[in-house]
């Protein structure tokens, strides 16, 4: 038997042309409604708020006519002011798959700060505000140094500071009250941001105003500037952020530091728009700032969110209080529905995030 091959190099390259030319694809070529809507949802994060912040809007003008009234949405407004500052800094710490816990004692410390070296000490104002200010962001810039250098989780660390600064309230508080009477005599720049303008009907406080100035200026921040994309970056994976060269342990630190001065700014206004300093006022601050950066589209996983959306997400919540409460709706239930908006945000990220894997 002869061993040569029964076909040559010449017979198989004369096949190759009938050979299928096709190039294997591993895309999915899912062009369905449902996707398309789950793309654009992924691309434009905030319209989620929006749309339900619209709905809701509308569902409550519907139920309870009141609701639609320049007075009802102005009051709206002025009830989210201090919750929507504070959410402004939470936005910056969950960008960077953080969490913060002491927002509010910190707000009420540096108001209790300002409120008695302006009118126990009878020092000007603007030292007080000074010194208030200084005081968050250094509580702030305590617990960035705990996350990144000492690497505690933010959640533990957070905990704990929160438990720190409400002692320390109280301790240097006396656990006494500043009354608005000795504010309006002897500091009354400390009630600024509760005098209000009048327009259409509508009454908007300075505080509201400072609201929409601080998100538009953050906005800008986290969008245009090369501080914003490291915030991004630390927050989407932070060790492919240092290797790119960014210093991620000094990041954290200024973010938390930020997110402190936020929170004393937040405690002048919150000065006006009570008119008065109570140690152991917003205590639930904390929790309603990360519900609205939460229902607001800002994934508590980090690297994806927007200012704008945690606004939003203060003025849902705020919508729903009030919309229930004028539908004559009980307590429990507002609650109730508060829950229910939370974990279907969290759904709705986490449907988000497979879908974009």
């Amino acid at each position: 038997m002869s061993d040569a091959p029964t076909k040559t190099i010449v017979d198989f390259e004369a096949k190759l042309s009938e050979a299928d030319k096709a190039v294997a694809s591993f895309e999915k070529d899912d062009n369905t409604l449902f996707s398309r809507a789950q793309g654009f949802l992924r691309d434009n994060p905030t319209m989620v708020p929006a749309l339900v912040l619209l709905l809701s809007v509308i569902a409550f003008g519907l139920v309870a006519p009141r609701f639609m009234t320049p007075g009802v949405l102005s009051t709206i407004l002025q009830q989210v002011t201090v919750t929507g500052i504070v959410a402004l800094g939470q936005t910056l710490i969950i960008l960077t798959a953080g969490i913060d816990l002491s927002v509010g004692a910190i707000l009420v410390i540096s108001s209790i700060i300002m409120g008695r070296i302006a009118v126990v000490h009878e020092w000007p104002v603007i030292v007080a505000l000074v010194i208030g200010m200084f005081f968050a962001g250094l509580m702030g810039w305590v617990n960035g140094v705990l996350v990144a250098k000492v690497k505690l989780p933010p959640f533990i660390v957070t905990l704990g500071t929160l438990s720190v600064f409400s002692a320390l309230k109280l301790w240097y508080s006396h656990s006494e009250s500043i009354r608005a009477l000795d504010i309006e005599e002897k500091a009354p720049a400390l009630l600024w941001f509760g005098n209000n303008i009048k327009f259409l009907g509508a009454t908007f406080t300075f505080g509201g105003l400072a609201l929409i100035l601080l998100a538009a200026l953050l906005w800008y921040v986290l969008n245009h500037t090369a501080w914003g994309r490291y915030v991004h970056a630390v927050g989407d994976d932070p060790d492919a952020a240092m290797l790119s060269g960014i210093q991620t342990d000094r990041l954290l630190i200024s973010v938390y530091a930020v997110a402190g001065l936020i929170c004393g700014f937040a405690a002048w206004v919150a000065i006006g728009r009570v008119g008065s300093i109570n140690p152991i006022s917003f205590d639930t601050v904390h929790l309603a700032s990360i519900t609205a950066v939460v229902i607001g589209g800002t994934s508590l996983f980090g690297g994806r969110g927007s200012i704008i959306g945690s606004v939003l997400g203060a003025f849902i919540v705020q919508v729903f209080t009030t919309g229930l409460s004028l539908a004559r709706v009980d307590d429990y239930w507002q609650q109730f529905a508060a829950g229910i908006l939370v974990i279907v945000a969290v759904a709705l990220d986490q449907s988000l995030r497979r879908a974009s894997a």
